[in-house]
């Protein structure tokens, strides 16, 4: 027998505790991005370079901005006639945050905070490698509440289902099970928490060299996410336009890894010019 027949979606995109309603897609958010600040000011005071008040002030512009560019690269690539109104384009609740539009914005800006705290920017960029993923793995939850971001149709025993009215808004009869894309992501960012850990220990790389491992990390596991999805989206060439972004990544990082990522070979030592210089030998003094 099969463990699981399919997966549930939330009745509801909120969470009631009493009078008081979140919505459960903006507290995911916050939940990844409070556990991400804590793992990067760990680790960045482990390397004793900065402190964990450091990354807070530089996650106050860095989330900021990230949220802005997601916001944005959503609202762009997936434009629909719901844009056309201004208001909608602030709907962030309703779902609609576009990760590489955040990442982009998240960490140009991030850079710029860490120069001005004064703290060497090789070492934050490590530090947060790590803890990026570990925040998108727990805000793509927030996607299971608003029943979003699922691929294809199909009958495998971790199949989603979904609302009916979600089921005809994407074009499919009632009761059909979809692919939980954001469940592969999520646990594919998990993993790829593990694996940026575990290179860091065991391969020698350039400080801020991190930051590349996770990008083209991600990159190949966005490319592969993106060919289950269905939602709608502008496409290039009859390929998604994040499939694109994700190839041209996935190529940009393994490009600096292969050509930047390691240290550079520590310089031969010089040999000492009296040890080559030719020796005279003079007779001894007669006794």
């Amino acid at each position: 027998m099969n463990l699981l027949a399919s997966i549930p979606s939330p009745g509801s995109n909120a969470i009631h505790l009493g009078p008081l309603q979140l919505r459960a897609y903006g507290l995911m958010i916050a939940l990844g991005v409070i556990a991400a600040v804590w793992l990067a000011g760990r680790r960045l005071e482990q390397s004793g370079q900065g402190t964990r008040d450091d990354f807070s002030a530089i996650a106050v512009w860095a989330v900021s901005a990230g949220v802005l560019g997601a916001r944005a690269y959503h609202v762009v690539t997936s434009w629909n006639d719901d844009f056309t109104n201004p208001i909608n384009w602030f709907k962030i609740w309703e779902g609609g945050l576009g990760i590489p539009g955040g990442l982009a914005a998240g960490i140009l800006v991030g850079v710029w905070r860490i120069r001005q705290r004064g703290v060497p920017v090789a070492a934050a960029v490590t530090a947060a490698a790590p803890a990026l993923p570990l925040a998108q793995a727990i805000g793509r939850i927030g996607n299971w509440f608003n029943q979003e971001v699922f691929g294809r149709p199909t009958d495998l025993p971790w199949a989603l289902e979904i609302s009916d009215g979600k089921a005809a808004a994407a074009g499919y009869p009632p009761g059909t099970t979809f692919h939980p894309t954001f469940l592969y992501e999520s646990l594919g960012n998990l993993v790829l928490v593990g694996l940026l850990l575990l290179i860091e220990r065991k391969v020698r790389l350039r400080p801020g060299a991190l930051m590349a491992v996770y990008l083209a990390g991600y990159a190949l596991l966005r490319f592969g996410v993106e060919s289950l999805r269905i939602d709608a989206a502008n496409e290039i060439l009859g390929l998604r336009v994040n499939t694109w972004v994700s190839g041209i990544v996935f190529l940009a990082a393994v490009g600096y890894l292969v050509l930047r990522g390691r240290p550079p070979r520590p310089a031969p030592p010089e040999s000492d010019p009296s040890s080559s210089a030719p020796h005279s030998f003079e007779p001894a003094p007669e006794t």
